[in-house]
This record gives C-alpha cells, sequence and structure tokens, in this order.
C-alpha cells in the first residue's frame, strides 16, 4: 500500500503541469468535423439533396426548391454522444525516457489522453477512465473527473485494461508502450471487444527503443525487475533486436486490424500535436497511422 500511495502521489504532483500543457495542445487543434456527420433526427443543418420517391412531401424545403427546377430536401446532422473510454498504461516501461526523447512514455501518454478528452469533451462526447467509479460524464465534469481517476488509479501499475461489462456502442482508447507479451494483448482485446467496445491502440514508442542507438559495453536492466544483462559490443546485436522490436509492433497493429480496431504509433521525439491529429481523427472513424 505504501508504495501504491507513493506511485499516487508523485502522479499527483505530476498531474497539474501536465494538464496545462494538454490544454496547450488541444486549444492547437482545430475540432472541425468529428467523422459522426450523418443524415438523421437532430437540430443541426447538415446539407440539401434532391427529393427522392419514398420522401414525405412534409420534408421538401420550398425555399431551396424554388431555387432551381428541381425539388430539394433539408437533412439535419445525425447527433448521438458516444461513450469514450480511455486506459493509459502505468507500468514500469512507460516511466522510461531516453536522452533523446527527454520525456518519459508515461508524460506523454498522459498529455494526449488529457487533450484528447478535452477536445472530445468540447464536441459532446462522453469521457471517462475504464476501471474508474464514475460513468463517461459530459463536458467539465467529466474531464475533472478523468483528471481525478488518474490521480486515484487503484492499479496504477497495470499494463493492461481491467474487465468492462458495458462496452455496446462505446469507443476505448487505449495508450501503451504495448510491451506485455502478445498473447496477453490479444486476450484483453478479444474480451473487449466481446463486450462491444471500438478500440484504438495508441502505440507509445521511445526512440531509443526503436533505433537501438548503443554501442560498445552497455549495461541494460530491466525497469521494475532485479534483472540486468551486460553486451560487450551492443552494437552486435542491433539487428536482431530491431527486427524483433518491429515484428512486436506489426503483431500489435495487426491485431488492431483483425477486429476493425485503429492503431497509431507514436515516437516521444515526435510532435505531439500531431500525433493528437491523428488520434482525434481516429476516434472518429477506423484509422491504421504512423505520426511523424
Amino acid at each position: 500500500m505504501t508504495r501504491l500511495r507513493e506511485e499516487a502521489e508523485q502522479l499527483a504532483a505530476a498531474l497539474p503541469p501536465l494538464l496545462a500543457d494538454a490544454g496547450r495542445l488541444a486549444s492547437s487543434i482545430s475540432l472541425g468535423i468529428h467523422g459522426r456527420r450523418k443524415a438523421g433526427s437532430g437540430e443541426s443543418f447538415w446539407q440539401f439533396r434532391r427529393y427522392a420517391s419514398e420522401d414525405p412531401a412534409a420534408a421538401i424545403d420550398w425555399r431551396q426548391s424554388a431555387k432551381s427546377q428541381h425539388l430539394f430536401v433539408r437533412e439535419r446532422e445525425w447527433e448521438v454522444a458516444q461513450a469514450v473510454w480511455f486506459w493509459r498504461d502505468g507500468s514500469a516501461t512507460m516511466r522510461f525516457a531516453s536522452q533523446t526523447a527527454n520525456v518519459s512514455k508515461i508524460d506523454r501518454a498522459t498529455v494526449l489522453l488529457l487533450a484528447l478528452a478535452s477536445l472530445l469533451s468540447r464536441g459532446g462526447e462522453r469521457v471517462g477512465l475504464l476501471g474508474g467509479k464514475h460513468a463517461p460524464a459530459y463536458g467539465r465534469v467529466g474531464l475533472q473527473r478523468l483528471v481525478h481517476e488518474l490521480t486515484e488509479a487503484r492499479r496504477p501499475d497495470d499494463p493492461l485494461p481491467p474487465d468492462a461489462q458495458t462496452g455496446r456502442g462505446a469507443q476505448l482508447v487505449w495508450l501503451s508502450d504495448f510491451l506485455s507479451p502478445p498473447q496477453d494483448i490479444r486476450n484483453v482485446v478479444l474480451r473487449l471487444a466481446a463486450a462491444g467496445f471500438t478500440g484504438h491502440l495508441v502505440h507509445i514508442i521511445d526512440p531509443a527503443e526503436e533505433d537501438f542507438p548503443f554501442e560498445g559495453r552497455v549495461r541494460f536492466e530491466a525497469l521494475g525487475r532485479a534483472e540486468s544483462e551486460i553486451f560487450g559490443r551492443a552494437e552486435s546485436v542491433k539487428a536482431l533486436y530491431t527486427q524483433r522490436f518491429r515484428a512486436h509492433a506489426e503483431q500489435v497493429s495487426s491485431l488492431a486490424r483483425q477486429f476493425g480496431w485503429s492503431y497509431v504509433a507514436h515516437r516521444t521525439d515526435c510532435s505531439a500535436a500531431s500525433a493528437l491529429a491523428t488520434l482525434y481523427s481516429a476516434v472518429g472513424g477506423d484509422a491504421v497511422r504512423r505520426t511523424a
């Protein structure tokens, strides 16, 4: 309990500046069209279209029709607020930050999570933390609850999302370095897809993890475990390592495609704004993308 309390206190101390960063990041992204626009019941005008025989006469917009030789129907935008759940991996490997990136994976994931939640809540979506005490909520209330529950996370070290029973019609944004065994990741995706979730896997990568820039005698230590390994010539294993890393990332990407989920890979030495724009677009529709 003491260790968990210390983890929570550290996270709580980090959240105010991260929240400020998220606010600035969200402000740099135009809301635009969220990707859910289609004809249906609602109050907002969407488009005019040509009258069809199955349309009721009351649907005709006579003012627009008077401008041409054809009859036109005014369509309204289909409006329904979605529930968007978030899960951010809080395991030890997420706290890694190389000199090239100068930002930890968990901090970048937190900023992206909060910025995306801010954009979605402004657009009328409900947001919440998977495994939290509260259901997704609208506006400022939903965002405040999300921040609070990130601080009070009961399982800060757990890399995998918990069980969820009410996912019908909901979306899940899962931010992680996905260094868990592939079968464990697959089992979670199977479970969440069966519960009715549409998912978005956000793969957070430190550049050193992908590029393996190490040379000479290097001691590698496992984060969160008392394990280490010394290589006399680290560059001698670079080819094999990078091959395995890319194969693992492809497994995660392929898993997303298999279930119709989106996959976004983001390096922490790249633009957070670019990642947010890509992710915001993905939540509005399926995508498999990599941010520059």
